[in-house]
């Protein structure tokens, strides 16, 4: 990929702030397109599954377009992917939400975020590492990100322990990013997040396309 530029493909299921998600990703040098079907896809260098909402409608809506077996083929096969909020939540196997099956990527589900001061939880908070990732390369430990969501996902078990990159407090602590392999999940909006926010995208598009 030397020399060349980045191509992000977003997923366009009518649920992500997508303008916002363009603007980052081509402020970080990558050309982006919106992918309505799966057959739009293509072969970029990273796919991109933003949200915001509840999960059985945004289920219906990847079915509806093709999506949810090119997804699951996608990350089986190792390649570079982000979800961001929403796009969390759906790796998991269910949602206590409105009991949505997902796409059970990883062990686990999503739950009401509990013990928490308000909800929904919106507004900056600490992202705390378990362990480093290159996705926050030059960002400070401990450093703030913007959310807004009332739900988290729960890993479930030692593979679903394995895969938790960060973790955030609101009332409790929860589950703020995951990483497993090339895939990446991160509770926040990195694209309403200021230079953080902006740093961890330009991570990002160099991570998927690192040799």
């Amino acid at each position: 990929m030397t020399g060349a530029v980045p191509r992000v493909a977003v997923v366009d299921y009518g649920a992500g702030n997508l303008v916002s998600i363009e603007q980052a990703f081509t402020a970080a040098g990558a050309s982006v397109h919106r992918a309505a079907t799966a057959a739009q896809i293509g072969e970029p260098d990273l796919l991109v599954v933003p949200g915001v909402g509840a999960a059985a409608p945004a289920m219906e809506r990847l079915w509806d377009g093709g999506f949810v077996e090119p997804l699951r083929a996608w990350i089986a096969a190792d390649r570079p992917f982000l979800g961001i909020c929403l796009g969390l939540q759906l790796l998991f196997e269910t949602s206590d939400e409105d009991g949505a099956a997902t796409l059970g990527i990883l062990p686990g589900r999503t739950v009401r975020l509990a013990g928490a001061p308000t909800l929904p939880h919106i507004g900056w908070n600490q992202v705390e590492r378990r362990r480093e990732h290159p996705a926050f390369a030059g960002i400070a430990p401990g450093a703030e990100f913007y959310f807004v969501h009332s739900y988290v996902g729960a890993p479930n078990g030692v593979a679903g322990d394995a895969s938790i990159l960060a973790e955030t407090e609101h009332g409790r602590r929860f589950v703020s990013a995951v990483s497993r392999g090339r895939l990446l999940g991160v509770q926040f909006h990195p694209e309403r997040s200021g230079g953080n926010g902006l740093r961890l995208i330009a991570n990002v598009v160099g991570w998927a396309t690192a040799a």
